[in-house]
């Protein structure tokens, strides 16, 4: 047996150089190795390692903990293999050989298809159909039946203890290796060590959900505006449940069981009570709070005045002229501000009319539709596939998430069209975008829609709602995702937003007829609070990025291949006029609105705030030009009047080809704005303008419970036409408005 050293290593790998870390291949076959042989920190150095053949050696298992990011082909051929489990560390792995080992069992390679997540050739077949079925269907089957076991015979402990927790364990999930059965004998030691992992998994998220649970009823909801764990909104109700209750009969599913509404209440179990409000009743019915603070004044206000300034003052020829230019320039600014505003373009000349049509109750826990708790977060309609550029024209489907599900729902009928669930987790963002889909045989790709989700657990899911099919999942954080945002210019590039204060952009590629898919991770950027929006610059999408967070709005460089980084900080932060108001009491640098309007004005919102900022893009960025000052001041354009709250994460959204702005209020509300409609003389110095329509929620009556009271309007979305317009809940929700048809 030669020792492995790094002159060994240098020579066997190719191409041929004096670094390990460029070495792409490398054959260490028939030299006799055994495990304690391979040294795991030298050969950790081959970062840039594709290939490894270590056949025709005596190793029992593999070197534990040995991550070799690069690495797409092994080769563990004429081995004496016993433990497949250390192979674990290698996710990038798509290639397998282990033939002539002669302890591998038909378990151990369903183990490998588990544990590798991207393993599709194994022994020089394609196994992506099996290896699928496994990570998928297999597991779901398995889940379910975990599920059932705890709910009939196991619960949490009150209180709860490690001691406690540590039986408890052990009890489960011995308990669950005995009785869990699936699939045929001959693999059984697999379906025992699947479930083990399962079981302990499925224990663990419902005991952090039982923490989260404990910290939100501890707490009070003024006290609780940052998050600082991953439930979105503390309140002091509690609106979580620590699991979700599945009845044995329930088969779970990664892929989309054919759900209609009958599978999950929706408008049947709720009527609405149709109301006629007008608009000056409906903003007289939102009285300001005593303790907010006064609107801020837009832009062109001048600064407090002093009482020099008064006209009891005298004041010389030269201070008269001075202050005259100043109003003359103010004025200027306000005339052309005004002026930027009136050049947005709509296909809508007069304000829309919105009727509520359909309420549903698809997020239910158990599908019970007694169920008025479940936060719903995020919703966005589906883009048509032939729309690579858009975002959606066309399109009536709309998805949804909150709790553990995902719904896809049809907007004209009401009708719950699909719906994928996870128990356990709890989803807060969801994303579409159109990528390529390769149908082998020699035909041409065609474009396909997917749709990404994730929430508490860190995991991104990827799926093709058309074919019901999802094809996939990946770890983009330990930590909770906050927010999903694909580009649009680009299909395959991801962004994810997560608790750990980071966003990291992902290229998911495409895929293929069997649903093979391929992730790479391109870039991180680090901030200093959770980002909860994360908006692309139309004129710029590749290189700029503004996302709102708990402590600001931020801009980064995205382009890739400027500089050899793949870790970046903030370029700039854009501050408002409201942050110089911040008190003990109030603090408005939480960003927990933001949107585009047009190419270059974007509608941005803090909670505390009452009003919606329409601020200047491009003459914002022109405010740097040397870029030795990463602060610079937003050129806000105008300010609209909103509703007084100090309940967090009512995201506004945005229809440019409408010209709109839509935002919900914490009293079921929504505050539209169609901008061309907003007359000139209304551009007035520190007063807010006043919303085109506020839509009053419906009141939809719940049978033997009366009318259900105004929730929060956590999310809402607007089709690119403005034919329909979607509101989500806290109250397990979700409301579908639709365009009347003028007379």
């Amino acid at each position: 047996m030669e020792k492995i050293t790094e002159k060994l290593l240098l020579e066997k790998g190719s191409p041929k150089t004096n670094k390990l870390e460029q070495i792409k291949t490398l054959n260490l076959s028939r030299l006799g190795l055994k495990i304690q042989d391979l040294p795991v920190r030298l050969l950790s150095r081959l970062q840039s390692l594709e290939r490894l053949d270590l056949s025709g050696n005596r190793l029992q298992e593999f070197a534990k903990n040995l991550e070799l990011p690069a690495l797409r082909y092994l080769d563990l051929s004429d081995n004496q293999m016993e433990d497949v489990t250390t192979l674990e560390s290698l996710s990038s792995l798509e290639e397998l050989k282990m033939e002539n080992n002669l302890y591998i069992t038909v378990s151990d390679n369903y183990k490998l298809m588990v544990l590798l997540p991207n393993l599709r050739i194994y022994n020089g077949k394609d196994v992506s159909t099996t290896a699928n079925h496994l990570r998928y269907v297999y597991s779901e089957n398995l889940q379910t039946r975990i599920s059932a076991l705890w709910e009939k015979s196991f619960s949490l402990p009150d209180p709860i203890t490690a001691e406690k927790m540590s039986a408890l364990e052990t009890n489960f999930v011995s308990t669950a290796r005995q009785q869990v059965k699936y699939g045929p004998n001959s693999v059984s030691d697999f379906t025992k060590w699947r479930v083990e992992i399962m079981a302990k998994e499925y224990l663990r998220s419902l005991t952090e959900q039982k923490d989260e649970t404990e910290s939100k009823e501890s707490t009070d909801t003024k006290e609780n505006c940052e998050v600082t764990t991953p439930a979105k909104r503390k309140q002091s109700v509690l609106v979580m449940d620590p699991d979700i209750n599945l009845t044995p009969r329930k088969k779970l599913r990664e892929d989309f069981p054919a759900s209609l509404v009958e599978d999950s209440p929706c408008k049947s179990s709720l009527r609405l009570k149709h109301q006629s409000v007008t608009q000056a009743d409906t903003i007289r019915m939102s009285p300001r709070k005593k303790d907010q603070p006064p609107a801020t004044p837009t832009r062109g206000q001048t600064r407090t005045e002093t009482p020099g300034r008064g006209s009891k003052t005298r004041q010389t020829k030269e201070n008269g002229a001075q202050v005259k230019q100043k109003e003359a320039v103010g004025a200027a600014r306000l005339q052309r501000d005004a002026d930027a505003l009136h050049t947005i373009k709509s296909k809508t000349q007069q304000p829309v009319c919105l009727k509520p049509v359909h309420v549903l109750q698809c997020h239910s826990k158990q599908d019970s539709s007694e169920d008025f708790t479940t936060q719903l977060w995020a919703c966005a309609f589906q883009p048509l596939p032939d729309n690579t550029a858009g975002s959606g024209g066309g399109s009536r489907l709309v998805a949804t998430c909150g709790g553990d599900s995902l719904c896809v729902i049809d907007c004209e009928t009401g009708m719950v069209m699909k719906k994928y669930k996870v128990p356990g987790e709890e989803f807060f963002s969801l994303a579409w975008s159109t990528v390529l889909m390769s149908r082998g045989g020699g035909a041409s790709a065609q474009h396909c829609s997917i749709l990404a989700a994730a929430g508490k657990r860190g995991l991104v899911k990827l799926i093709h709602p058309r074919n019901n099919v999802a094809y996939g999942e990946f770890r983009a954080s330990r930590k909770a995702l906050s927010v999903l945002r694909f580009n649009h210019h680009q299909g395959n590039f991801l962004y994810t937003g997560s608790y750990d204060n980071k966003i990291v952009m992902w290229d998911i590629g495409g895929v293929d007829s069997q649903y093979n898919y391929k992730v790479v991770q391109l870039l991180v950027l680090e901030i200093s609070a959770t980002p909860l929006h994360i908006c692309l610059v139309p004129t710029s999408p590749k290189t700029h990025l503004l996302t709102g967070c708990e402590d600001g709005l931020y801009c980064f460089n995205t382009q890739l291949g400027t500089n050899n980084t793949t870790k970046r900080s903030k370029e700039m932060e854009i501050t408002f006029p409201i942050y110089k108001k911040e008190d003990k009491d109030h603090d408005y640098h939480t960003i927990d609105g933001l949107s585009f309007l047009t190419d270059d004005i974007v509608a941005s919102k803090n909670y505390m705030h009452g009003s919606i900022y329409l601020w200047s893009w491009s003459r914002t960025k022109a405010q740097r030009p040397d870029k030795k000052s990463r602060e610079v001041c937003a050129v806000v354009l105008a300010e609209l009047q909103w509703a007084n709250t100090e309940i967090p994460y009512l995201a506004l959204n945005t229809c440019p080809g409408q010209a709109y702005i839509v935002c919900g209020d914490d009293k079921g509300r929504l505050w539209t704005y169609h901008v061309t409609n907003l007359q000139k003389e209304r551009f007035q110095t520190g007063k807010p303008i006043a919303p085109t329509e506020v839509l009053e929620w419906p009141t939809p009556v719940k049978k033997g419970l009366g009318r259900v009271e105004g929730p929060s309007i956590n999310s809402v979305a607007t089709d690119p036409e403005l034919r329909y317009l979607v509101a989500l809940s806290d109250k397990n929700m979700v409301m579908v408005w639709k365009r009347a048809e003028s007379s």
